[in-house]
């Protein structure tokens, strides 16, 4: 084994995106489960690794890095073969990292803001502006799209890994309309057949959304 440990679950979307990363640049990894619902995250052992207590958290022969978006520039910089994933140069760079600021800060946080108050606090109902920025989040990508193949232009980067995590898992809550987002659906098929995408997302974004989908309320 190449040493790496990947901590998370597979039902989350910023752990399926780093699975995605590895996978794309056939990495060897060990997958450590930690269930958040029984605390495993906040014992002292976790803690140590991660103060944050989030998942995921790579450990790469001691190098511990967490949040998503870290982790897999982290991976395209040390073992990419080429930078295509997470390009050098600047503005190139600066449009994946556009588009990675926008899955943290905008398209994930949708999708936390309804998660975690069902996960913690069983909250069923879904408000009106709650879903709101879950439809902004798929006209967004749809913009971003425009005519290119991927989230960025014609070329496949981990911004795609992130995003895409993130939207296969957001219809759990609000429908992903192919009138309105014709684009999204188109990219997101482009993706499923990547030869690793079943095992690394596919699986994972399905558990996700039938866990949830009957338990929740769109007001």
């Amino acid at each position: 084994m190449s040493g790496i440990v990947l901590y998370g679950l597979d039902i989350s979307p910023p752990v399926r995106s780093c699975q995605l990363t590895l996978r794309a640049l056939e990495l060897e990894y060990e997958f450590k489960e930690v269930d958040l619902l029984a605390g495993e995250h906040r014992k002292e052992e976790y803690l140590k690794k991660n103060p944050q207590h989030t998942i995921p958290l790579l450990d790469d022969n001691g190098v511990l890095v967490w949040d998503s978006h870290a982790i897999v520039c982290y991976l395209v910089g040390k073992y990419g073969k080429t930078d295509e994933l997470y390009p050098r140069d600047l503005v190139k760079r600066a449009r994946v990292d556009q588009r990675l600021y926008f899955d943290a800060s905008a398209l994930f946080m949708a999708l936390r803001n309804i998660c975690a108050p069902y996960f913690y606090n069983n909250v069923t109902e879904i408000s009106r502006e709650k879903g709101d920025n879950v439809r902004d989040g798929y006209g967004h990508l749809e913009t971003f799209l425009a005519d290119n193949t991927y989230i960025t232009g014609d070329t496949l980067t981990v911004a795609d890994f992130c995003c895409a995590a993130t939207a296969s898992s957001l219809p759990a809550f609000v429908p992903l309309e192919p009138e309105k987002y014709p684009k999204v659906i188109a990219w997101l098929e482009r993706l499923q057949e990547l030869p690793y995408y079943e095992e690394a997302n596919g699986v994972g974004a399905r558990k996700y959304v039938d866990l949830l989908k009957d338990q929740l309320t769109l007001l």
